[in-house]
């Protein structure tokens, strides 16, 4: 019976929806990573986007005014992760945040001695863990054009791995996956990070394995070949995880 309201209230969330088919395109025709997909994927990826704006609010922050090409813009990015997952890996919160800009965040950090410094940050996003996601309109309105930076994507993996506690590197994997294989393959390569630049891929990475698995989200989606080259081993292990094949061309 649940299954049944939900699917209802599906069809009636797409039957209602603000935007056309050709309002969806016009606005997947601006985010320059889409292209890979196929007629099917797009059509998929509409509807998802469409019950995504129905499910989180989008509000602006700083007199951030939030148009319809910011929410579609959003909210396409923010799905494609999730493609082939669902809406369901986004539950547990409600809203999204956009400023202008870079905006200032308080911070707090432990350093090896165990000593807690507490500061003020500029940053271009952050998720919280059952809480908003944040972005900066300034950096998200250039996510997307294939150059291998993606701070939607990047915030909203972040939500994929707090989907079993806060950020570690370690999200709910699918039920043929390997924890283990995981783990092993991921440490040893985040390790590997720490002293060795790899081409496209931002040195944030090394900040700690949330942000190596967050990074490696971005260029997944934006210059797969990057980590293909990079880290051929995580690519494979994130074709599993995201269900997707960035690198296959589409028919």
């Amino acid at each position: 019976m649940f299954s049944i309201l939900k699917d209802w209230h599906n069809q009636r969330v797409l039957d209602d929806s603000d935007f056309t088919k050709a309002d969806w395109i016009q606005a997947a025709e601006r985010i320059v990573i889409l292209e890979r997909l196929n007629e099917e994927e797009m059509i998929r990826l509409f509807e998802l986007a469409t019950l995504f704006l129905d499910d989180k609010s989008i509000n602006g922050a700083q007199g951030f005014e939030i148009t319809d090409t910011v929410r579609q813009s959003i909210a396409l990015q923010a799905c494609l992760p999730i493609l082939n997952l669902g809406l369901e890996w986004y539950a547990g919160w409600s809203s999204v945040i956009i400023y202008p800009g870079s905006y200032k965040s308080d911070s707090t950090t432990v350093d090896e001695f165990g000593i807690v410094h507490e500061g003020t940050q500029h940053r271009s996003g952050e998720a919280w863990l059952r809480g908003p996601v944040i972005l900066s309109w300034k950096d998200a309105k250039h996510s997307g054009e294939r150059d291998g930076h993606n701070v939607v994507i990047h915030e909203f993996v972040h939500k994929l791995d707090m989907l079993n506690g806060r950020a570690n590197g370690f999200p709910p994997l699918q039920p043929d996956m390997d924890p283990t294989r995981w783990t092993e393959v991921m440490t040893r390569d985040f390790e590997d990070f720490q002293t060795h630049r790899k081409s496209g891929l931002d040195r944030y990475g090394t900040t700690n394995p949330a942000e190596f698995f967050a990074v490696l989200s971005e260029v997944f989606f934006e210059t797969p070949e990057k980590l293909v080259d990079a880290y051929p081993e995580i690519y494979e292990l994130m074709v599993k995880f995201f269900l997707q094949t960035p690198l296959e061309p589409r028919l």
